[in-house]
């Protein structure tokens, strides 16, 4: 079960239709990727890194993203978790940040 914060419940307050991606990487850190098109036909995006365990490593949520797709956005931000995601690696065993990290 994952700690969620803060950005999450902001996220969560409506659910309208949404895509989604989530992974786990090598060593067990969790990514949670979620877009949305909220009011006004606006693209949102959250997103989550966790540890193995579920812990709030960190979180993100973008409230408007004018002019980009869905699927844009939900690129973007996946792109973005494992940037942050491999960021908490370097900070954890920065020796095996290439040898360890698989997308």
């Amino acid at each position: 079960m994952r700690q969620r914060g803060s950005q999450y419940w902001a996220w969560a307050n409506s659910q309208p239709a949404m895509k989604q991606h989530e992974e786990v990487i090598s060593d067990g850190t969790q990514i949670d990727v979620q877009v949305r098109t909220g009011r006004g036909g606006v693209t949102q995006m959250f997103l989550g890194v966790y540890d193995a365990a579920g812990n709030l490593l960190f979180e993100e949520f973008q409230a408007s993203l004018k002019d980009k797709t869905m699927m844009y956005a939900l690129a973007l931000g996946v792109d973005r978790a494992r940037d942050m995601a491999t960021g908490f690696l370097v900070h954890r065993r920065p020796a095996a940040l290439h040898s360890s990290i698989a997308y």
